[in-house]
């Protein structure tokens, strides 16, 4: 792991998101560990997640033209990002979509940059499991203009099985033709966290290291 995904990792637990405990998530799966982004909630803190963000698209070396936040959580990620490459010298649009189409004023269903046809855009977006949103938005994005979707970075990949048997960013990266990438991913978390003290307390035991491997044994997804 580079500095930056290890100092991600400890800024995740310190923000309360990466948590380690009992779970049950939207589909039903227990899980030991969950990632909460709507716990972010300073201006702080998301300058420093725009931060681990740019360094990842970064380090990916990922080409686009213009970001795409999924409504709702993308939105500031989207906004935040485009501001942390600006200061890098970057200056990159972005926009994001409305849940609901607009039916006056302006209408349509995204908010700032219009797309135009031939650009590639980057989505920006917190954590994808399944890949529902993804599969929700970027018919948006199509239908504003002939854009290619040039790729997708998250903040962890919970490196589970989408809607087969492979992990929900390999199917995406597969279905869209587009790059697929996170800040860092599960299996590297366990191996970073396993008996590493934060603050005075160690956050991943031996035992819940175990605890994970077994959840990823059940629900892992291939690349």
């Amino acid at each position: 792991m580079d500095a930056y995904q290890r100092e991600f990792v400890e800024f995740m637990v310190r923000a309360d998101v990466l948590t380690f405990g009992d779970f049950t998530t939207k589909s039903g799966r227990k899980t030991p560990f969950f990632i909460n982004t709507g716990r972010y909630r300073t201006g702080d803190q998301l300058n420093q997640l725009a931060r681990y963000y740019a360094d990842a698209i970064e380090a990916q070396g990922i080409e686009f033209d213009f970001l795409f936040g999924p409504a709702y959580k993308g939105i500031p990620l989207a906004t935040a990002v485009s501001m942390e490459l600006a200061r890098r010298g970057k200056n990159v649009p972005f926009c994001f979509n409305r849940k609901e189409a607009k039916d006056h004023g302006e209408g349509g269903s995204l908010v700032g940059h219009k797309p135009a046809d031939g650009e590639r855009a980057l989505i920006v977006e917190d954590v994808t499991t399944a890949g529902t949103s993804i599969r929700e938005t970027v018919p948006v994005l199509r239908q504003a203009a002939n854009v290619e979707v040039a790729g997708l970075v998250v903040s962890v990949n919970r490196m589970e099985r989408g809607t087969g048997e492979k992990n929900a960013l390999t199917e995406l990266r597969e279905e869209f033709d587009m790059q697929t990438f996170a800040i860092v991913n599960i299996v590297e978390i366990a191996d970073y966290l396993r008996g590493r003290e934060i603050d005075g307390s160690v956050v991943v035991t031996d035992k819940l290291f175990d605890r994970i491997q077994e959840y990823r044994q059940q629900y892992g997804g291939t690349e």
